[in-house]
């Protein structure tokens, strides 16, 4: 079996970017999480792949931070 994909290197440094959007809007994850109207554990879990993200929850995440979701995925490439 291979690697899952939320383990790829390329989903490692979305997880690092959406932790970083979250620490530079100076938010905790339960902060984000009230925000995003999920539990706690969404957060963590997403921050440290236990939980993938749908494009659509990246957005919502993006402009939760007041990120450009369109600039966010650009930095991903």
């Amino acid at each position: 079996m291979g690697t899952s994909p939320q383990h790829s290197p390329s989903y490692r440094r979305l997880q690092a970017q959406l932790r970083e959007m979250r620490a530079q809007a100076e938010m905790t994850q339960r902060a984000l999480a009230a925000i995003l109207k999920k539990p706690h554990s969404y957060v963590a879990k997403v921050e440290h792949g236990d939980r993938r993200i749908d494009p659509v929850e990246f957005v919502h995440w993006c402009k939760a931070c007041g990120f450009d979701p369109a600039e966010a995925i650009r930095q991903v490439r």
